[in-house]
């Protein structure tokens, strides 16, 4: 009979390690996916919610220094870029990081070159597309907000293809 004391008999998982002749076998309590989902989902929500606000921050300064929005979270087989922005020659490729931790480096860290590579792909593949944007000069720029913190850090120049 389940005394509660331990976790129910359907919660644990077995492992089985092996150890030269001798065989370990010990259970691990699991918690069921009904508690974690939901947890998880929401976190997810939150998150979406927050880089979509910090997005539109982003678009706002942008827009307040003189550009005029091209794009926002253009999609392709490439990878996504976040703000596209044009002011008279120059086409600048926004990338909008936000971090609400410290213990990974910062938001602008974050841009990792994998992340770099997919961004100038996903760039190359938008002017390759439209024509007219193939005559300006381009740039990419990281803004940043690390925690919740209200500013942008915009680091112009960010990298260079």
């Amino acid at each position: 009979m389940y005394s509660g004391a331990l976790p129910r008999p359907e919660r644990l998982k077995f492992l089985t390690g092996f150890s030269g002749a001798s065989a370990r076998i010990c259970a691990v309590a699991e918690p069921p996916l009904d508690e974690i989902m939901p947890a998880m989902a929401r976190n997810a929500d939150r998150r979406a919610e927050r880089g979509a606000e910090a997005e539109e921050r982003a678009a706002q300064l942008m827009q307040a220094a003189g550009f005029t929005i091209v794009a926002r979270n253009f999609r392709c087989r490439a990878g996504e870029l976040d703000i596209v922005a044009r002011r008279g020659p120059l086409l600048v490729v926004a990338e909008v990081r936000l971090r609400s931790s410290l213990l990974f480096g910062g938001a602008a860290a974050s841009v990792s070159a994998a992340k770099r590579r997919r961004i100038v792909r996903a760039a190359r593949y938008l002017i390759a597309r439209q024509p007219q944007l193939a005559a300006l000069a381009v740039r990419f720029d990281v803004l940043a907000c690390d925690r919740d913190a209200a500013a942008l850090e915009w680091i112009e120049d960010a990298f260079v293809t």
